[in-house]
């Protein structure tokens, strides 16, 4: 920070004295400004400045035109490189953290954990099973049709599609009804349509009946231990959530 305020203020220089000399103005070591004279000669021992005070330019310092700017006329001094660069450095070791991608993300953090862990079995362990799940669920999210019919006591959601996403449907839904079922005291079913899954939620409470609706089937999607099977899965403690 040193270097790079005083190549700083030699730059500032620089281009007070090479402005003085464009316009004919008066020779180093004239006014500057309303701060008051510069003295620019050999021996020079300060430098008033704009707010008041005088900067030490040390015994024998050279401060003038001719000098080429404290060899700036060619372009930037040594100095200042060497300064913006330790400062730019500082800042380029900063490593990145966005995974890029949730799926990534999601697989890199049970990674970690798994690498963490002195007791984990790696004759077990199916990071590509997690994976086939983690397909599933941007199927499920992104591409799955939703229809929903308001029930008195809760809400009952047609989860529909095709293909490899009607695939994902069947295999995700039934199983996150079982995880959830008696959450809240609410009652969670899946029951198997031509296209999909009906999945029905319900409570006693009339309370929470309102709050079933709101959720809607993303909201009810995100309850439950979710991440935990996430774990299991890479593991290899459950099947693929079916």
């Amino acid at each position: 920070m040193k270097a790079l305020g005083i190549a700083a203020v030699a730059l500032a220089l620089c281009v007070v004295a090479t402005g003085a000399r464009a316009q004919g103005g008066p020779p180093a070591g004239g006014p500057m400004g309303q701060a008051g004279t510069m003295p620019m000669h050999q021996g020079a021992g300060t430098m008033p400045m704009r707010h008041g005070g005088m900067m030490p330019m040390g015994g024998g310092t050279r401060m003038h035109a001719a000098a080429g700017c404290m060899g700036m006329s060619g372009g930037m001094s040594g100095g200042m490189r060497m300064a913006m660069s330790r400062g730019y450095g500082r800042q380029a070791v900063r490593m990145p953290t966005a995974p890029g991608q949730a799926a990534f993300g999601a697989a890199q953090e049970i990674v970690r954990m798994l690498l963490a862990d002195p007791m984990t079995n790696w004759s077990k362990v199916n990071i590509d099973a997690l994976r086939q799940h983690l397909i599933d669920m941007n199927e499920v999210v992104m591409r799955a049709g939703v229809r929903k019919q308001p029930l008195a006591d809760g809400l009952l959601i047609d989860v529909t599609g095709s293909g490899r996403t009607l695939d994902a449907i069947r295999r995700m839904v039934p199983a996150h009804a079982q995880d959830i079922n008696g959450l809240f005291g609410w009652t969670v079913t899946a029951q198997e349509i031509a296209d999909g899954e009906a999945l029905r939620v319900t409570s006693a409470n009339p309370a929470d009946v309102q709050k079933i609706r709101g959720l809607g089937f993303l909201g009810i999607l995100t309850l439950g231990t979710h991440q935990l099977h996430h774990l299991e899965m890479a593991k290899g403690e459950m099947m693929h959530m079916h």
